[in-house]
């Protein structure tokens, strides 16, 4: 190796360093123990489901997953979801997908890494891009 390349390896890895640390110092924290929560899902057709549910995990998507609520796949951002309460929204074919709130705000982080609340609303909301 020359020293060019082992330099901006030397950078690269101070970068990674540093983008972690800031990770670990920005991110959200997290409660243990039982929370109640609500979920709301506006579906397609207008029709909303309110949910009032009690989770002991940490992140809100690991908690929706494990109940069934919605499916998705691991994606460059982290969990995409795909299907809430059995219903697909396949952006590929008409711009549809889930958007997600926590309260009335479109949510900053994805559903993965959002930490649960207690007494907290979460909304998930079927979306099409009707630009696309």
């Amino acid at each position: 190796m020359n020293k060019k390349t082992i330099w901006i390896a030397a950078v690269v890895l101070v970068l990674v360093a540093a983008l972690v640390a800031v990770y670990f110092v920005t991110r959200p924290e997290t409660t243990e123990g039982m929370k109640s929560f609500t979920v709301e899902i506006l579906h397609k057709d207008g029709t909303t489901k309110t949910l009032e549910l009690k989770s002991d995990s940490e992140y809100l998507g690991e908690c929706l997953q494990e109940k069934g609520i919605i499916k998705g796949e691991m994606g460059q951002y982290g969990l995409y979801i795909q299907e809430v309460d059995g219903e697909k929204a396949v952006f590929e074919t008409d711009g549809a997908y889930w958007a997600f709130y926590v309260g009335e705000e479109y949510a900053s982080l994805g559903i993965d890494l959002t930490p649960i609340e207690e007494g907290k609303t979460y909304k998930l909301v079927y979306m099409t891009d009707m630009a696309g």
